[in-house]
């Protein structure tokens, strides 16, 4: 047994005391403001064709030129963006990129935007993992576009083991080399209160998100809504596709909150019932009083409590202030 085998492991692991650890200042806290945090990971959601791709490539262009994506959201950090698109080869990412930077007025040649050059990645593998963090660590990059995830990993999507051992990986990418990741990933069709649990496969997903953009269906309209750890989000608000001067994604108009309070039937009989209640109410009385799985309730109160129609206190839910009768 060699010298080193006998050396016993370190007693403790390193700590910190908060208060010596420097806050971030509030400047520093978006990569583009309002759509993504600074060094965060996330997901675009959305269903087939509703132009996760187009969004994806529109903050690359903002971040690597320090523009605004879509027209409105300002790039607070700029530098080198990493992006490999599985589904579309390089000539087609080319198309896209170049009519991007006519519609901005911006010349392609000065963003520093790299596609990986590579035919197949795998984030479950290690040694792909890896690479992917020398790559990363080579070309500086700020941001890091992986489309999508299904492509990317050949794991079983509902199996919170598999995906969080891909999205730790990811993760530790982000940490190590202080650069945002991006990923492009399927929603369900089945509608949901949040639309972060709209995401295909497992809630590990949604738990991962710093950032999360999701493009949603209403008719024939399509919506971008937001959503972040550590930030208030923007109003979601429609997009479209305008093909002049080139395609480009447009933001059409703010979506203003509804006036009624929420449509979804058990979401208004839950907010119909904590307002005729003289006290909070837990949530084994919500479930007993309205016959329904205590799974759905709770998808339900946190939804509504997201969108700042109840707060729980520690005897139960309850209105916020603003609704209360």
């Amino acid at each position: 047994m060699s010298q080193d085998s006998k050396k016993p492991p370190d007693a403790a692991f390193p700590v910190r005391q908060v208060a010596s650890i420097s806050p971030t200042p509030p400047e520093a806290l978006w990569l583009v403001e309002g759509l993504w945090a600074a060094s965060g990971v996330g997901v675009i959601g959305g269903l087939p064709k509703t132009f996760k791709t187009w969004l994806a490539a529109e903050i690359a262009l903002a971040v690597a030129c320090g523009t605004k994506a879509l027209g409105h959201f300002a790039a607070k950090t700029q530098g080198p963006v990493l992006f490999f698109a599985a589904e579309d080869n390089p000539p087609a990412m080319r198309a896209r990129f170049d009519a991007l930077a006519r519609a901005h007025g911006i010349q392609l040649q000065d963003a520093p935007i790299f596609l990986i050059d590579l035919a197949e990645l795998r984030l479950d593998h290690p040694a792909h993992l890896a690479r992917l963090g020398c790559t990363v660590a080579s070309t500086g990059a700020r941001l890091l576009i992986l489309d999508p995830f299904v492509r990317v990993a050949r794991v079983d999507e509902n199996s919170a083991q598999e995906v969080s051992a891909v999205l730790g990986g990811l993760r530790t990418i982000q940490r190590d080399h202080d650069v945002a990741v991006l990923l492009v990933h399927h929603m369900r069709k089945s509608p949901s209160p949040h639309p972060g649990q709209q995401l295909r496969g497992s809630g590990d997903f949604a738990a991962w998100v710093d950032s999360g953009l999701y493009l949603l269906r209403r008719g024939t309209d399509l919506v971008l809504a937001a959503e972040h750890r550590g930030a208030p989000a923007p109003p979601p608000f429609f997009l479209h596709l305008a093909l002049e001067p080139a395609p480009h994604l447009v933001v059409a108009q703010e979506i203003a909150p509804p006036a009624a309070g929420p449509t979804n039937p058990l979401a208004a009989a839950v907010v119909e019932l904590l307002r005729r209640s003289k006290r909070s109410l837990s949530t084994l009385a919500l479930r007993d009083a309205l016959k329904v799985r205590k799974a759905k309730l709770l998808d339900i109160l946190r939804a509504l409590r997201d969108e700042g129609l109840v707060v729980r206190h520690t005897d139960g839910w309850c209105l916020t202030a603003d609704r209360a009768p």
